[in-house]
């Protein structure tokens, strides 16, 4: 790499929200190592707004993320990107799209990615979390890894004192997220309102954060199903806001979940076999996590046991609402 300090850096990262989220102490460390430069995030339509509040680059670039048979859409890209003269690319996606990107668009620019030919190849194994991997490319760019595998998110949290006072939420409470991708349902554990009702004995004060869809599964939980106040679900936005005030979380291998992790909050995830825990980079947060091939078989007494440490950590940190 060269020493001269470049003025105009790519940072590549496409999707998906799980990913991106992991992608936030990289970019800060890049932010970091280069703090003059003018950053850039290459990423795709859903996750404009998101990008735009991340505190760590200057500049949104979007790609339409067209097929690349679409040999025009393909042509405009090549000459977006060579407008921009960038002068370093940082691939945080690192898949055969991007590597693409190097070769067909931007080979004479110094690169760090799984490229074959780049400037720092550093090619991401199947069992590695994101995370992991982009700590070692940094390492191997020259880049001081200071916050890669702590991300802290909590600049997407916006206020929600009016939801919470809506609500009754006066004191410390917990946040459980019972739902999930409705395209794997596998991943839901089916025992929350069992839970639920065990923690309210204890003396919680129970919260849910629906989806899109989820309002019903939540409703049936019992507790504060949390919503805008014409009835809308919470944006990304808010939902941060919400899961930055929980004294703890309790969730599926789903967006919240994760979100959650990389707010730094305490917390228990529930996982199918669908991934390895570890591949999520949950073990970066301050969550703990259960593993069961089939959650069904998850006995709601095998996740109290591993619960009750957080509850009464928790209790006793009074988290200030």
């Amino acid at each position: 790499m060269a020493s001269e300090q470049p003025r105009r850096v790519l940072v590549v990262k496409l999707s998906a929200l799980g990913d991106i989220v992991q992608a936030e102490g990289a970019m800060h460390d890049i932010r970091l190592h280069h703090p003059d430069a003018e950053i850039t995030v290459m990423t795709t339509p859903p996750y404009r707004r998101l990008m735009e509040r991340c505190p760590w680059v200057d500049c949104i670039f979007i790609d339409p993320r067209a097929g690349r048979w679409r040999l025009d859409c393909m042509l405009t890209l090549r000459r977006r990107l060579r407008r921009e003269a960038f002068e370093l690319v940082y691939d945080l996606q690192q898949v055969g799209r991007t590597d693409c990107y190097y070769r067909w668009f931007l080979r004479g620019t110094p690169w760090v990615g799984g490229a074959r030919g780049c400037s720092v190849c550093c090619r991401r194994p199947a069992d590695r979390c994101a995370a992991d991997h982009f700590a070692l490319c940094l390492a191997m760019a020259g880049v001081p890894v200071q916050h890669t595998l702590r991300c802290d998110v909590s600049w997407m949290a916006e206020d929600v004192g009016d939801i919470l006072g809506r609500a009754g939420l006066t004191g410390p409470f917990a946040v459980l997220v019972p739902g999930g991708s409705a395209e794997h349902p596998e991943k839901r554990w089916p025992y929350y309102r069992q839970l639920a009702e065990r923690m309210r004995q204890a003396g919680w004060q129970i919260a849910t954060v629906p989806g899109p869809g989820e309002v019903e599964l939540c409703r049936g939980i019992g507790g504060h199903v949390l919503l805008e106040d014409d009835g809308r679900v919470l944006d990304i936005f808010r939902l941060a806001g919400i899961l930055r005030r929980a004294a703890l979380v309790v969730g599926n291998d789903t967006g919240p979940t994760h979100i959650a992790v990389h707010l730094q909050r305490p917390g228990l995830a529930l996982f199918s076999n669908h991934i390895p825990p570890t591949f999520s980079g949950i073990q970066h947060g301050r969550f703990d996590w259960i593993e069961q091939a089939d959650l069904r078989d998850l006995a709601v007494v095998t996740v109290w046991q591993r619960l009750a440490p957080l509850l009464a950590l928790s209790s006793s940190r009074q988290t200030k609402i």
